[in-house]
């Protein structure tokens, strides 16, 4: 199975304020993660994390790596320098490229960790994959929810757990209309 999950910024002390995280520390966070991570993926899963694996974590990436189950394929992201430095911790990773298609069933999906706003067919029904604005609702998330065909993988989004691509689908839609729900209850 296909799995997706994007910023998970383990080790990331500020993302939990950033985010609003439901957790008290970082050993907290990084712990929950690794938990649901490995109660939802089977050895054989194919994991595509959609950028931002780590980020000014004091454990080394590989301690992380080393935790999770499945294929990890790596979409880089912003913050994913150091990681990409680290020779033991890349060996974790089947696939590592800055932007990537994959199948997934009968759908063709691009995975970039970026938001886009057109995307290799977008105009024949492939879908992107994306990361890197969280769970903010600024200018380009309101872009980014008029399309049809572009799902956010923010862990924030997807209940800090990698999600296959239909609970992408309905993680956003949630996402989305809990924002409408929010923008009406501040309008009215």
């Amino acid at each position: 199975m296909n799995l997706y999950i994007s910023d998970l910024h383990f080790g990331h002390n500020n993302v939990i304020r950033f985010d609003q995280r439901p957790f008290n520390d970082v050993e907290e966070m990084d712990n929950c993660l690794i938990q649901l991570w490995n109660s939802r993926v089977a050895p054989d899963d194919d994991v595509y994390i959609v950028g931002d694996f780590a980020y000014k974590n004091k454990k080394d990436e590989e301690w992380y790596l080393q935790k999770l189950r499945g294929h990890k394929h790596l979409i880089i992201g912003n913050h994913d320098g150091r990681l990409l430095q680290n020779d033991w911790a890349m060996s974790y990773f089947e696939t590592v490229d800055k932007m990537m298609n994959v199948t997934d069933g009968e759908n063709q999906i691009v995975l970039c960790h970026y938001p886009m706003i057109e995307w290799y067919k977008s105009r024949h029904g492939t879908w992107l994959i994306y990361g890197h604005i969280h769970n903010r609702r600024e200018e380009t998330y309101l872009y980014m929810r008029t399309l049809d065909h572009a799902l956010n993988a923010a862990a924030a989004i997807n209940n800090y757990t990698p999600v296959s691509f239909k609970e992408l689908i309905r993680n956003n839609e949630v996402f989305k209309n809990s924002s409408d729900a929010s923008k009406e209850r501040m309008e009215g």
